[in-house]
């Protein structure tokens, strides 16, 4: 007899029919007045937590989302309907020339409806370093491990402890022969299916977003949504945000000008994450006294080695991010050679073939390599060397934002360490050839081979390809007014009522996948948020 399966819930869909309080594109018109506690721009990682336990604290609260609410049922695993409708710019968002891809989400949930899952919590020489060059002297590793414990018994963190797809073994193989310590990394998930499509959202609710746990638990406790909805501006008198100016979004994406929002706040908090939240700051003409927003904004440059194995690898199945390893972090100092994380992206066609190097026949051969490739990625650590200040954030003459990210010796001296490290290690794993992603690159047959053409090869910007899915700072939060834009608790230092509670916080890179630590401060400062705001003390659970 066959076995049927029963249809999955899908909690989106449930939720709207008991009557969530959204509105916005296919979900009816927006108002044209609104007043509530507290006004939160952008529903991912740190826009949905922040509404979770601002919502449990009994303030009224608005989410306010420039993309869609999508859910399990609209997730069919297809590129073509995925990078549309859940990514910044159709998941080709660029620097400002173009010499690094930068995918980050455009949906209900953020970058977490779209990731790969990784959670790792931030590195305690990281919090070191901020203490002593940013004055945040509160955020230790022992401060912070209450918040990351809530978190991660929250959306279900733990190591992946099933066995890794190909893609992902062999990066452990190729470390078991060479020495190299690897180990499984952990994922927010709950009866994960293996599929390998978190990249183009979750069809069976596995992964716990934002999407399928705070953004519900906060509508389910009275919060608003507004969705396909953009803040264009912030009305600022003095000190303090008057008013949200916002606008609804057509279908080809523009704002619809002629049906202007006006929501007023006690409290404002930007979570448009890094790049649109300095871009939302200085639309708004915000106070800039040391001229430090959208500075130090920092991507995680990685690059790429594609290997041909003789035993199929289809990266396109199980779980896209399984292994990685830090050697070549643990090995370097800060504020030395620059180090990189090494882990395994999923593959997808449109992906792999857009980001491989070639073109007509040689883009064709290595279509047809697809299925018996594997990729590895090196994550750099960027932003501990005095020549390693990341990028700045501005605006275009229509607003919207441009990163211009440098790429020197010293950061493309680190991309040629790493290409040299995941080349030994594919060989090392039984690769029959290696690819470096690079434009003047061709498949080398041996690690010799790989050796002397890595070394030879111009590391320029548009050459090395580069892409990136961590942006990180220009809001900078720092103990001392003349450091950042933020003050600890993640209040503005100008501003009185706004706060900024996502990535763009960050000092440095974290030389992690961001993910987990965007969740532990946004929870860490929404709670002082909340206590402030209604006296009430809250938390994850209880």
């Amino acid at each position: 007899m066959t076995e049927t399966r029963a249809p999955l819930r899908d909690p989106i869909r449930e939720g709207l029919a008991r009557g969530w309080a959204v509105r916005g594109g296919p979900h009816g018109p927006l108002p044209e007045r609104l007043s509530v506690d507290v006004a939160i721009v952008g529903s991912g990682a740190g826009g949905g937590i922040s509404a979770e336990l601002l919502s449990r604290a009994g303030l009224s609260v608005v989410l306010i989302e420039e993309g869609p609410l999508k859910s399990s049922s609209d997730f069919h695993q297809r590129e073509d309907e995925a990078y549309p409708t859940l990514y910044q710019e159709s998941a080709a968002r660029k620097t400002a020339d173009k010499a690094i891809t930068i995918l980050q989400g455009r949906c209900v949930g953020g970058s977490t409806t779209v990731n790969w899952t990784s959670s790792f919590r931030t590195p305690e020489a990281t919090l070191a370093w901020w203490q002593t060059h940013f004055g945040l002297t509160e955020w230790d590793a022992r401060t912070l491990a209450p918040w990351f414990e809530q978190v991660e018994q929250r959306l279900g963190i733990q190591p992946w402890l099933a066995a890794p797809n190909e893609n992902n073994a062999v990066l452990r193989r190729g470390g078991e022969r060479l020495g190299i310590a690897t180990h499984p990394i952990p994922r927010n998930v709950r009866g994960c299916w293996n599929l390998g499509a978190c990249g183009l959202g979750c069809p069976t609710n596995a992964k716990q977003s934002m999407l399928l746990t705070s953004v519900p638990t906060a509508l389910d406790q009275g919060a608003t949504l507004l969705v396909q909805t953009r803040v264009e501006r912030l009305e600022l008198q003095g000190h303090t945000v008057q008013a949200l100016h916002c606008a609804p979004l057509r279908e080809d994406g523009q704002p619809d000008t002629a049906h202007p929002v006006r929501i007023r706040a006690r409290h404002v908090v930007v979570a448009g994450g890094a790049i649109n939240s300095p871009a939302l700051l200085m639309r708004s003409g915000l106070p800039d006294p040391f001229e430090r927003l959208g500075r130090r904004t920092f991507l995680h440059p990685v690059v790429l080695s594609a290997a041909r194995m003789a035993q199929p690898v289809r990266g396109w199945q199980g779980a896209p991010q399984s292994v990685y390893s830090d050697h070549h972090l643990d090995s370097q100092p800060l504020d030395g050679p620059m180090g990189f994380k090494l882990e395994v992206p999923p593959l997808h066609p449109v992906i792999f073939a857009s980001t491989l190097p070639g073109w007509g026949a040689a883009g064709a051969a290595l279509l047809r390599q697809f299925p018996h490739t594997q990729v590895t990625l090196a994550l750099l650590r960027d932003g501990f060397h005095p020549q390693s200040s990341g990028g700045l954030v501005s605006l275009r003459q229509d607003g919207s934002p441009v990163l211009n990210y440098p790429l020197n010796a010293y950061l493309m001296e680190g991309a040629r360490r790493a290409l040299l490290a995941m080349a030994e290690l594919q060989f090392a794993a039984g690769a029959q050839a290696v690819l470096p992603v690079h434009e003047f690159a061709q498949p080398t047959r041996s690690w010799a081979e790989a050796q002397a053409q890595i070394r030879d090869l111009p590391m320029e910007p548009l050459k090395t390809r580069l892409v990136s899915a961590h942006v990180m700072g220009g809001c900078t939060m720092s103990g001392q007014e003349s450091q950042g834009v933020v003050r600890p608790d993640g209040v503005h230092w100008q501003v009185c009522n706004l706060s900024v509670h996502d990535g763009s916080l960050f000092p440095t890179s974290l030389g992690v996948n961001p993910q987990l630590t965007i969740y532990a401060l946004a929870a860490r400062l929404s709670a002082g948020l909340a206590q402030r705001l209604s006296g009430r003390s809250v938390a994850l659970f209880g």
